[in-house]
């Protein structure tokens, strides 16, 4: 099997997975892998994270055209903005998930970090998490916001949207945008309730011993 039909079986087992656990839901949400020759498989607009065809993913060539495979996701805008700002990024991952949204949408969290640094595992997955002003879903000015963000920060919330994180591969990307979502759901449980987050010493001393 070539590297791309395993792209590309991983990338539906990937969002099959998210889809059944709720991190997704309907038409939401959309996944890309950067391939070796430099070009993307992203997942096709309008379609369920939970029912995807590995041959209808869309292939996309370094330049961002369509090449085979269904219409990509009409955010991939989003996807080749962050891989633009973040070379050595081999996936990105983008969703809809109920909690991260909630946060999102709070009037008093902090734009340059909207979630605090509750668990070590979210100190050294997300680190900081700004947020991204609100745009409509699809438009092209929301890649220049992200583009802003996203070479000194893998993770950005997007204001009434939800989440976006690249990373080094899929299962990366992944895992870091599970952790936001677990935090999201953390911080709003504990809404109310006097908050014990790691020390800057503490978040300091993780991402010197975990630093990739």
């Amino acid at each position: 099997m070539s590297a791309e039909a395993i792209a590309r079986e991983q990338i539906c087992r990937t969002a099959k997975s998210l889809f059944e656990r709720g991190l997704t839901h309907g038409s939401t949400g959309n996944i890309s892998v950067r391939l070796d020759d430099g070009g993307w498989l992203m997942t096709p607009s309008g379609s369920s994270l939970g029912t995807l065809d590995p041959v209808k993913i869309s292939k996309l060539d370094v330049n961002g055209r369509h090449l085979s495979g269904d219409k990509p996701t009409k955010e991939a805008f989003l996807h080749t903005t962050m891989y633009d700002q973040r070379p050595t990024s081999g996936a990105v991952v983008h969703l809809h998930s109920t909690y991260s949204v909630a946060v999102s949408s709070l009037h008093d969290i902090d734009h340059h970090n909207c979630l605090p640094p509750i668990t070590a595992y979210y100190a050294m997955r997300i680190g900081k998490l700004p947020l991204v002003p609100y745009y409509p879903p699809g438009d092209e000015a929301l890649a220049e916001a992200v583009g802003d963000l996203a070479s000194e920060h893998h993770a950005v919330l997007l204001a009434n949207h939800g989440p976006v994180v690249a990373g080094n591969s899929l299962s990366a990307a992944t895992d870091a945008i599970e952790e936001l979502e677990e935090t999201a759901r953390l911080f709003l449980l504990l809404q109310g309730q006097r908050l014990r987050t790691l020390t800057g010493e503490q978040v300091d001393e993780l991402q010197r011993r975990f630093k990739s």
